[in-house]
This record gives C-alpha cells, structure tokens and sequence, in this order.
C-alpha cells in the first residue's frame, strides 16, 4: 500500500535512535565514565572491550524486540488490499508505538547493555584488568539507569513526530478505500498531565542525580583538598552537559504541545475562509479528544454549507420557473442558458466555484423581467421603441431584486453577470455600453448562450432558427456583438456534439 512510507518511517525512527543513542550513551554516559574514573590505558582499552561487547548484545536484543513492535505496520502498508479491521489496528499500534519504544529502551536496551557490562566488569575486576571498587559497579548500574531514562525520554518525543506520517497514510487510505474515518474514539494513551509531570520530573531530577552519583566517584578518585581546581573544572562539564539535556529535553516536551495547538489554530483559520478541511488525528493525548471535536465540528458546518447550497439552488430554481410561466413560449428559456453556460464555462477550463457561480446566474438571467408589465413582455407582435426600451430595463431591475436578496454575499457574485449579459462586445449593448473584457466575464459567456437559445427558440410571431444559421449568426458576430472566445468555446461543443451524433447514427 504505501511501501516508501513504511521505509521511509523505519528510516527516522533508526536515525532517532542514532541522536538518542548519541546524545545519551556515547555523549553523557561516555562523558561519565571517563571523564570521572582515573584510568589507565589498558584499562581504557578494558573498557572500550566491555562498551562494545555489551553494545552488540544489546543491538541484537534491541533488533529483535523492534522488528516484533513494527510487524504489523509493516503488514499493512505493505500489503496491497488492507481490510478495515487491520486498518484500524495498525492505527491504534501505530499510537501506542511511542510507549513501545520506552518499553523497548528500558528492557532490551537497558537490560541488554548493562546486564553484559556488569558481568564483564565484575569478571575484570576479580582478574585485576580493571583497578577500582566493587562498588563501582553499583554506581555504574544506576547510572546506566539514569542513561535509560534519559535515552528513552528523548526517544519517546522523537517517536511520536515519527508516526504522524504513518497515521496519516492510514486515515487517508481508510477514508479512501473503506469511507471510513480512523480514530482513537476518545481513548487516551498517555495524558497531558502525566506527560507534564514526569517530563518535569526527570528534567529536574536527572542533572542532580547525575551530578551526585558522578561527584560520590570522583570524590572517591581523588584527594578534594589537593585538586579542587581539577574537581571543578570537572563539576563544570558534567553540569554542562546535564544543562544541555535538560534544555534539550524541554524543547522536545513544548515541541509536543505546540504541534497540535498550531494545526487547531490553522484549522480554525481555514473555518474562518470557508476551507472545511478535517484535521488529521495524530495524536494519542488528550488533543485527540480536542481534535476529534473540532472535526465534528467541521462535518457539521459542511451538512449546514451543504443544506444552504441546496436552499438557494431550489430558490434560484423557483425565481427562474416562475418568470418562465409568465410566458410559455419562453419556458425552459433560464434552464437551457445555464446547461450552455456551464459547457461554455467547461470547455473555457473555469473552475468548479465560477461553473457553480456561472450556472445559478445564468439560471436569474432574465429575472428582471418579472418586472416588465405582462402587455409588453406577451406581446405577440413587434415591439415600439418605448417597450423595447422597458425590455432593455430587465438587466438592472434583475441586479436590484437581488441586491434586496439575503444573504447578501451569496448574491453578490452573481449581479454583475446578471446586469451585463446584453452588454454588446464592441461597447453598444445596454444597460452600461461596456466593451471588451470590461464585461464582466459571466456576462460574456451567458450573452453567448442566450444568443443561441433565443435565435433557435420558437416564437408567437416567428419559428425557430435552424442550429448551423444561428451558429453561423455567432460567427459572424464575433468580436462586435460577442466575445469572441467563448464563441470559438461554443462553436467547437457544437461541433464535438454534432460529430458524436454522427458516430452514433452510423452505428
């Protein structure tokens, strides 16, 4: 299913690993142990023997319990044709797979490193390759503890940036293929507050402890009164570096509470511009709660935006039969201009907000009309200049009768195409004698439609025109009386349409 993805989150979860390792074992316990114990150089070759022996036990140990815990992710996403039940519990594992990392550190990791290392240095020391204490070895066990806890707290933060990918390729694929959504349904893996409380925790204690447990060691190495200088030279790089942790982990702990702060404040942003976009649950705290509500929330205001669409498309589509049962030489007229406007709008590559637009104001056109008296607008014969020039008002008492229709911003984009679709290319159509692409552009494409539809269209005092004289009207007027794109747009539909029945009349 999503093969890079799993590689790709193997991937940062190794190089996570290699900074936890770095920074814990390599930088603070490698910091510990040879800055404080006084060592030969075969002990330090000893040493380096027991380090490296332990790490390797450790790494087989580790590897094994890592590829057990990334099993069932890595089933799903490489597996083509997931059901939803497997979806849904790569999901849930793929959230829990922060708190199997700590687990993983403090078992394997911990017990795999220090457990080897404990017995090659009591083994040492009883064969005098190592020259200390016994105790020392007790020291180093809780120190390796500490070393844990700290490997295994900045892991857990590395962790669960990690994921995120992951469950988001899940959610999308479930969404996709299941249509249904993944999510937690409320269950809280690790709180906020426990978060808090032991990140806090540790972040005070560790630099403590881990200057008493060093400082109890040097104390025992060296003579304070004759080397104070040296012990403090010492003291200041042993609490430099628990600083830096502490720093460090800080960041990694505020990094974790800002993240889903920003994507709620970015999602209510995108509310506030009418972008309805859910967002993606990735995370197992109490933010997936919060999350989980403002999704609701965002599928409520999409049925509300959708129940609204439906509202005014019935409201437009009233207004335009009723002006058509004025007169029924003319009914359909509003329907059949939207139908040539929205291909018109297609075949000019608008997009799906101006077609939906373009279709409801070529569908209020001629609503303006309602206010022309009934002995003008059903006259069966010509018409005298002065009831013309009452047609010719239909435009504007079109744009003022939306102008009073609420909500206001939902009418607002459509007066422009209503009041100039009898504006005239070369600047001498009405109301407003405007030229060119000074048009609005719904005025230009619907003058198009209406052009065709009133030319081929029956009247009392006139049949209908045949489709290649009117088409060839709209070729001649190119340019003075139309646009002359969204001519070339009609002409080449009609030709598509006229081919198409051509192949299927021969078949």
């Amino acid at each position: 299913m999503y093969q890079n993805i799993y590689h790709h989150f193997v991937r940062h979860l190794l190089l996570n690993y290699l900074i936890g390792s770095s920074i814990a074992v390599l930088g603070v316990g490698g910091i510990l142990i040879f800055s404080t114990l006084d060592l030969s150089f075969i002990e330090i070759r000893v040493m380096f023997f027991i380090l490296f022996t332990s790490a390797m036990v450790m790494g087989i140990c580790e590897y094994i319990v890592f590829r057990k815990h990334t099993k069932i992710i890595r089933n799903i996403l490489c597996s083509k044709y997931p059901t939803y039940i497997e979806c849904k519990l790569a999901f849930i594992h793929t959230h829990r797979f922060p708190l199997l990392t700590v687990k993983r550190i403090i078992g394997p990791h911990f017990l795999g490193l220090s457990i080897p290392a404990i017995t090659l240095a009591l083994i040492c020391i009883r064969l005098e390759w190592l020259d200390m204490p016994r105790d020392y070895v007790v020291y180093a066990s809780i120190g390796a503890l500490l070393i844990a806890g700290m490997h295994a707290f900045i892991e857990y933060f590395l962790t669960t940036r990690a994921i995120q990918p992951v469950l988001a390729s899940l959610q999308d694929f479930s969404k996709e293929v299941h249509g249904q959504p993944l999510s937690l349904e409320g269950d809280v893996l690790v709180s906020i507050r426990t978060k808090f409380l032991l990140s806090a925790l540790f972040i005070g204690i560790f630099p403590v402890l881990l200057f008493s447990l060093a400082t109890q060691v040097r104390l025992d190495e060296m003579h304070l009164e004759d080397n104070l200088p040296d012990f403090w030279n010492w003291a200041f790089i042993i609490l430099l570096v628990a600083a830096i942790f502490s720093s460090f982990g800080a960041f990694l702990l505020f990094r974790d509470i800002i993240q889903p702060i920003n994507t709620l404040l970015k999602g209510m942003k995108d509310v506030k511009e009418n972008q309805l976009v859910p967002a993606k649950e990735l995370y197992g705290d109490e933010f997936s709660n919060v999350i989980s509500g403002f999704n609701s929330m965002v599928h409520g205001l999409k049925e509300r935006n959708e129940t609204n669409r439906l509202l005014l498309e019935s409201f437009y589509q009233t207004l335009s039969t009723a002006l058509d049962a004025r007169d029924p030489y003319t009914a359909g007229h509003s329907l059949r201009v939207s139908e040539f406007s929205i291909l018109i709008g297609r075949k000019a590559n608008l997009s799906l907000e101006q077609l939906e637009q373009l279709k409801n104001t070529a569908l209020l056109h001629d609503i303006g009309k309602i206010g022309v008296r009934d002995d003008v607008l059903l006259k069966d014969g010509k018409l005298t200049d002065e009831e013309f020039d009452q047609i010719k008002l239909h435009p504007v008492l079109g744009a003022n009768i939306l102008e009073q229709v609420l909500p206001k911003e939902a009418m607002s984009k459509l007066i422009p195409g209503v009041r100039s679709h009898h504006e005239r290319f070369d600047g001498y159509g009405y109301p407003d004698q405007l030229s060119g692409t000074d048009i609005p552009l719904f005025g230009r494409i619907i003058a198009v439609a209406d052009a065709y539809d009133a030319m081929t269209s029956d009247r009392p005092y006139r049949n209908g025109m045949t489709t290649s004289r009117a088409l060839s009207i709209l070729q001649s007027g190119k340019g003075t009386q139309w646009d002359p794109e969204f001519v070339d747009c009609f002409l080449a539909i009609m030709e598509e349409r006229e081919g198409n029945a051509l192949i299927a009349s021969s078949i």
